[in-house]
This record gives structure tokens, sequence and C-alpha cells, in this order.
């Protein structure tokens, strides 16, 4: 398996559902902010993750953040959303997994990471062993260093498509 290569892909977080979830042993999820959530750097967020966030809280799905931000920017949009966080995580190292694990108390097998880059949050998920869930981002990348990581992404997406891999739209 490459390190690489997410679990599911979807378009959107909304897609990803206590159904699913539960089909797949899913019982916590550690999630990204900056364009899984919301715009990068943004506070704000839309109907549709407030709506899909509470249809997990529901199904009794654990919850935390683990973002590579600073405390600054990941406290108080963890903190309006009511989850806990883990600033600074290093991703792709596995500080912020390690972290949301313990908190959670769950093996591994019943974790998911849901982000939106390859090279952080999915390296970090199968560097950790955990199932990754990979979203579409969210706005467009302004930011030069992500849109190169954006461009170099592509070609692995698209073997995991070609290869078979799922896609939920």
């Amino acid at each position: 398996m490459s390190l690489l290569r997410p679990d599911d892909l979807f378009a959107t977080v909304s897609l990803i559902t206590p159904e699913y979830l539960k089909k797949r042993g899913i019982r916590a999820l550690v999630l990204d902010v900056d364009n899984t959530l919301t715009a990068h750097g943004s506070q704000e967020v839309s109907q549709e993750v407030l709506d899909w966030l509470e249809s997990l809280h529901k199904a009794g799905i654990k919850l935390t953040i683990a973002s590579n931000n600073f405390k600054k920017r990941v406290e108080p949009f963890a903190k309006k959303l009511g989850l806990s966080c883990v600033s600074f995580s290093m991703k792709p190292l596995t500080r912020g997994l390690r972290i949301a694990r313990h908190r959670f108390g769950l093996p591994k097998s019943q974790i998911a990471m849901v982000g939106d880059q390859l090279f952080t949050d999915c390296l970090a998920a199968n560097f950790y062993g955990i199932t990754m869930l990979l979203v579409k981002p969210r706005h467009e990348d302004i930011q030069w260093d992500i849109l190169l990581r954006r461009h170099l992404e592509k070609p692995f997406l698209h073997r995991y498509l070609k290869k078979g891999g799922s896609f939920h739209e």
C-alpha cells in the first residue's frame, strides 16, 4: 500500500456519513481544519459542516481536530464547534494523531483521519496506521506552497482512481 493512498476519497465531508463509518467500524474522527472544514485561515463554518458534525455527534462518533496550524488559529475554531483540538500537530509526523488516540481511548482500527492533503494528512494517517478519508479541498488554494503540493498530488490521485479507488460524490 502506498503511503500517499487514501482509503476513500470524498467530494465533501458531509458525504462521510455515520452509516458509512459504522459499516467500517470507525468510532472516532480526527479532523483537519483548513480546506477540510472551512477555507484556509477562516473562522467561518458552513451550515453543511455544522449539520454534518451534529449528525456525527448524534451517532456517537467521537471527534477532535488536529491541525498543523498554531493554537491562536485552531483553538478558537475548535471552541466554536465544541471540539477539542491539537494544534501544531506536525503532520505528516504522527504527534497529533497519537494525542487524539489517547483522548479517544480507542484502538487505531476504530479511528480515521479526515483531511484534504496527501502530503500531510494522508501521510500522517498511513504512518500511524489509521484509516485515511481524503476530501476535496473546500475552497481554491492561494498560498504558493499549497498550490505546489496540489500540483504534486495530481499524479497520485490519478493513480488512485485509475486503480479502482472509490470517489464518493
